[in-house]
């Protein structure tokens, strides 16, 4: 990573804001997966591959939420993983578990 070492500079109002979206985000699919997981015993057929994949997903998804908060308490939240630049505060407030600027994400498309 070419920018090693750096930190991304968000106001404290900014890494509040973000860090309260994240924890909603973490309560709301914790309860997600407390009902997937109901559900998966109770359906069969392709409903039940449905929602296994939606199981698996929202699982991944707490997982991303869990680093991101990681992240945001070391002050590494916002730092793009390919280049080391930092994200645009407007970039993270659309899409707060972004880990690649728009430049590396467009080059990962590509790729």
């Amino acid at each position: 990573m070419s920018g090693e070492g750096a930190r991304t500079v968000l106001s404290g109002v900014q890494a509040g804001a973000i860090g309260d979206e994240l924890r909603e985000q973490l309560v709301w699919r914790t309860s997600r997966l407390r009902e997937l997981t109901g559900l998966v015993t109770e359906v069969d057929g392709d409903l039940r591959q449905r929602t296994m994949a939606d199981l698996a997903a929202t699982e991944r998804a707490i997982a991303e939420i869990k680093k991101g908060l990681v992240r945001l308490s070391e002050r590494d939240y916002g730092q793009c993983e390919d280049c080391g630049t930092s994200i645009p505060y407007e970039r993270l407030k659309i899409r707060p578990l972004t880990r690649h600027c728009m430049p590396c994400r467009q080059a990962r498309e590509i790729r």
